[in-house]
């Protein structure tokens, strides 16, 4: 059985070798219809010259390995075409596991080999001008459809070749979807939206898989269209419909050009501020260009957003204070904390729940200083009921407590009914805008 294993991957590598001159290396892989019709025909014929006898089954396992390796990413495919996986992750040619439903499976997929290996990492890296080796041996990316891709190879990586994809669909998530989902309900989408158009700053934070970028991403739709928005990410991720959209993206140091240095979030949230826009929206805040955010919000860049890593609105505070010190400028921290408060309206803390899935736990009020404390509401909130069926049960529900920014809502023609706030009050439409 290993012997026929061996001869049917000797046989795959063999017809990669002779079909290749049939793809263009130099482009994005195409699956054209075209393109498949003419790699079955020159498959068909090559299998008439191979000594080794196949099952139909087997041929078509192999014409779809060999596909796979010629315009699609190895056995990485099959799991990129799924729209239910959301994570797949490559420990070493030997490991291959996928997350689905918020479950981390092994799938019994493999690589060849770890040179296997790196010929798909540089397929994934070449349209965009990057490269992997000795040198420089980890790598960020993202795929056409804007998955997320994190490569490193040895020496960095010492068990072998690692390549981690975060998914993210062709079509983004609509709030709709995120509702049926569960992960907020309609008065929050109604609310947030109310808060996007009426420009406040907003920070979306939560541990990491725990839905920023989809929460962004969809918080980003709510900007009118005739407003102009800047995008600033490590790997362009957001998908924004709206036709006045800039995208910006960082880049590493060319390691082949001496004295190189490396465009950072911090270097295009400068130069973001010099582009007039109307909305700077940052994927996500993790150094020094954190100072630079506040800063603008508070200079009359109102209706900023990014994320934050962070477990809970209040840590979301501390985490900005970190950041912002890491801009080697030194400020007291109270000053920082001046800076925070009078900068950031709103805090939509993300969690990924215990059986995998995500949700809107809080949607918290950034109301001011009191002494040196910056003092937060929840406006609404998730209670956690338990687990039925391995599910988590909760609902999420308003504090009792308007917003002090209520007035910035109705200047921009939202009218809030009182019960949207209110305990135990029945579901109404919660927003009219004038």
């Amino acid at each position: 059985m290993a012997e026929s294993s061996g001869n049917i991957v000797r046989l795959k590598q063999w017809m990669v070798e002779r079909l290749q001159g049939f793809v263009d290396p130099r482009t994005i892989p195409d699956r054209s219809p075209d393109t498949l019709k003419l790699l079955s025909m020159r498959f068909t014929e090559l299998c008439r010259h191979s000594q080794i006898q196949l099952s139909d089954e087997q041929s078509r396992q192999l014409f779809n390995e060999v596909v796979n390796e010629l315009v699609g990413y190895g056995p990485l495919e099959p799991f990129l075409l799924d729209d239910t996986v959301t994570e797949v992750m490559a420990n070493g040619p030997g490991q291959i596991y996928i997350e689905r439903e918020g479950r981390i499976v092994p799938t019994g997929a493999h690589f060849d080999d770890e040179a296997h290996m790196v010929r798909i990492i540089e397929r994934i890296i070449k349209p965009l001008g990057r490269k992997v080796d000795r040198s420089w041996p980890m790598v960020d990316a993202r795929l056409p459809d804007g998955s997320r891709v994190n490569a490193i190879i040895p020496p960095a990586a010492v068990d072998g070749p690692s390549i981690t994809i975060r998914r993210f669909g062709s079509t983004p998530l609509t709030v709709e979807k995120l509702i049926g989902l569960g992960a907020l309900n309609q008065d929050m989408a109604e609310f947030l939206k109310a808060c996007v158009v009426s420009r406040l700053n907003i920070v979306v934070s939560g541990g990491t898989g725990s839905g920023k970028t989809t929460l962004l991403n969809v918080l980003s739709g709510y900007v009118p269209g005739h407003e102009r928005i800047i995008t600033i990410e490590e790997s362009a991720e957001l998908q924004l419909h709206q036709s006045h959209v800039v995208r910006l993206e960082t880049q590493p140091a060319d390691p082949e050009v001496p004295d190189s240095k490396p465009i950072t979030i911090r270097d295009l949230v400068r130069n973001s501020l010099r582009m007039r826009p109307d909305r700077v929206v940052v994927g996500e805040c993790r150094g020094g260009e954190t100072l630079d955010m506040l800063q603008a919000m508070n200079t009359g860049h109102d209706g900023s957003l990014t994320t934050v890593h962070a477990n809970n609105p209040r840590d979301t505070l501390a985490r900005l204070e970190t950041l912002a010190l890491m801009a080697d400028i030194e400020l007291p921290l109270f000053v920082i904390r001046q800076q925070i408060a009078a900068a950031i309206d709103l805090i939509v803390q993300l969690t990924r729940m215990r059986d995998g899935s995500r949700k809107v736990v809080a949607i918290t009020e950034v109301q001011g200083m009191e002494a040196e404390t910056i003092t937060m509401q929840n406006v609404f909130q998730f209670r956690d009921e338990g687990e039925r069926d391995g599910k988590v049960i909760g609902a999420m529900e308003p504090c009792g407590i308007r917003p002090r920014f209520e007035p910035r809502l109705k200047a921009h023609g939202f009218e809030l009914d009182a019960a949207m706030f209110m305990k135990g009050m029945p579901s109404m439409p919660p927003l009219r805008r004038r």
